[in-house]
């Protein structure tokens, strides 16, 4: 799926303009970009988090040449999907097991 994709899904299912759908998909994408860029985690519940992992410098090669490269430190983008977006993905369907677990009681008085 591409981000136009994306858009024209928006569109389709809240019943916008493809011109108000594509704001609201950059908004997003802003937001995210933002976030990471300042160091903050994003997690969206049921979907997965997204963070950054800070490489440590090292000595690369250059594949052509096979001379020694310096590649410095950097962050990069990481995503670690949720539970329930791998079993969706693994199995069709939510995990039903956070869903029928009866609700804990508290201690009684």
């Amino acid at each position: 799926m591409t981000k136009a994709d994306l858009i024209e899904e928006v569109s389709r299912l809240a019943e916008l303009t493809r011109k108000d759908s594509e704001i609201i998909v950059e908004t997003i994408f802003d937001s995210v970009v933002r976030s990471l860029r300042s160091g903050d985690k994003i997690e969206i519940r049921g979907f997965g988090s997204f963070r950054t992992r800070q490489r440590k410098p090292r000595v690369g090669r250059n594949p052509k040449t096979g001379a020694r490269v310096e590649v410095p430190a950097k962050k990069i983008p990481y995503f670690k999907p949720s539970k329930e977006l791998k079993d969706v993905i693994n199995h069709g369907k939510p995990a039903e097991a956070a869903t029928s677990a009866p609700a804990a009681e508290g201690p009684s008085t």
